[in-house]
This record gives C-alpha cells, sequence and structure tokens, in this order.
C-alpha cells in the first residue's frame, strides 16, 4: 500500500492499524474508531489536527512498507 494524501484513514487502518494507529495518536487524533474519522483522508485529517500531510505520509508509508 502507497499512502497519498488522498488515502483514506480507514484504508490505512485495515492495512494495518497495529502499525499506523500512533502516527494518528501522535497527531492529536483519538478519535480513530469514529466512523467519520474512517471516511477522511489524510489531506483533511491533517488539516483539521495542524498536521503536515507529507510528513504523515512519509511516516506511514515507511512503516506500512
Amino acid at each position: 500500500m502507497t499512502v497519498t494524501k488522498d488515502t483514506l484513514i480507514g484504508e490505512i487502518l485495515q492495512e494495518n492499524a497495529e502499525a499506523a494507529a500512533p502516527y494518528f495518536f501522535e497527531m492529536g487524533m483519538h478519535c480513530l474508531g469514529c466512523p467519520a474519522s474512517l471516511g477522511e483522508t489524510i489531506e483533511e485529517a491533517c488539516m483539521v489536527h495542524g498536521t503536515d500531510p507529507d510528513a504523515l505520509i512519509a511516516q506511514l508509508n515507511e512503516v506500512l512498507a
């Protein structure tokens, strides 16, 4: 899986929740079980939480590789 700004959080968590969840928690996104968060893209989540999407994408792609 390759994560982009348009990748849904739900897709990432389906791929490997154990590896990816800590990065979402680190950015302040503690509502990973919420249906709304699962339908958000990386870009949308980062915008809401004031986080750099490119940095998060790089981290997620590294851990999911």
